[in-house]
């Protein structure tokens, strides 16, 4: 678990959108992946002061993990949860188990530097970090979205986080970004499958990341009902003699026309990389 280049500009990102992470918890204790150069660089990004004493400082002070930078960003209260004390967490606990009540609204920011992949009980460790934020408080995600078989449990689609940081649950979205983990990658930003009433689907070379920032804005109670994927959802409350044409189409072309046919057509219907109607860049990350 580690925040590289990227995780680290996240983070920068994050607070530079209002993000406050005076009492921070991590999902797992993470460590700082990058040298020195690129920490500058990342500081001078979001055109904060820096200087070889600070860059030293947040890299070495604590053993090469992420409580300096935290502290650098605000933080005043640090803990980390982790179900093996090995690196040293400031709490023990197993996130397929639910978390306990001194922990619950407690945080301004829930930090999951890339462990939740990890953790077989998905729904409740995902609800083990919204519960423990307090009102106002920022859900921050970096996990694998695609080209990461074998890295842990899951890779995640956007439409999960979605389905789960909404109104409902009690919070809201506030970016949800995928990159390609390699260097100088674009950030995009990710567009909600209910909204644009498709899924939101990439085809790539590269393994790729999702960003999430979400705001807890309610004390909803949380999976009060079960998330359902969008177009599944519209089309069982759709009238099945009013199906699309698009429905239609793809059920006719599935019986009558050979595999490999069917095969090309969805290729090019889904195309490959980032597609514009699914996908917007971030400016900010571009004039980097």
């Amino acid at each position: 678990m580690g925040l590289d280049i990227n995780g680290v500009q996240f983070l920068f990102y994050a607070s530079s959108l209002g993000v406050n992470f005076e009492k921070t918890a991590m999902i797992g204790r993470q460590n700082l992946d990058l040298n020195h150069l690129d920490l500058k660089r990342s500081i001078k990004m979001f055109k904060k002061p820096v200087t070889r004493y600070l860059v030293n400082s947040i890299l070495n002070d604590d053993n090469g993990y992420a409580e300096s930078l935290l502290r650098y960003l605000g933080a005043q209260d640090i803990h980390s949860f982790d179900a093996s004390e090995y690196e040293g967490a400031t709490h023990i606990h197993d996130m397929n188990e639910k978390i306990l009540s001194e922990f619950r609204n407690h945080y301004s920011v829930v930090l999951d530097g890339g462990s939740l992949e990890h953790i077989f009980n998905f729904p409740t460790a995902i609800k083990n970090c919204m519960e423990m934020l307090k009102m106002g408080g920022h859900y921050l995600g970096i996990t694998p979205t695609n080209n990461f078989m074998g890295h842990g449990f899951y890779q995640f689609s956007p439409e999960l986080y979605f389905s789960i940081f909404n109104a409902q649950n009690g919070f809201e979205m506030i970016e949800l970004i995928a990159f390609e983990d390699a260097p100088g990658a674009t950030w995009f930003s990710v567009k909600n499958p209910n909204k644009v009433k498709s899924r939101v689907t990439l085809m790539n070379y590269q393994p790729t990341y999702l960003l999430v920032i979400a705001r807890k804005v309610n004390d909803a109670v949380i999976f009060s009902s079960t998330p359902q994927q969008s177009d599944y959802f519209d089309a069982w409350h759709e009238n099945s003699k009013k199906q699309s044409r698009k429905q239609k189409l793809s059920k006719w072309i599935k019986r009558k026309l050979p595999f490999f046919i069917v095969h090309l057509l969805k290729s090019l219907e889904q195309g490959f990389g980032f597609k514009s109607r699914f996908f917007t860049p971030l400016d900010f990350h571009q004039k980097k």
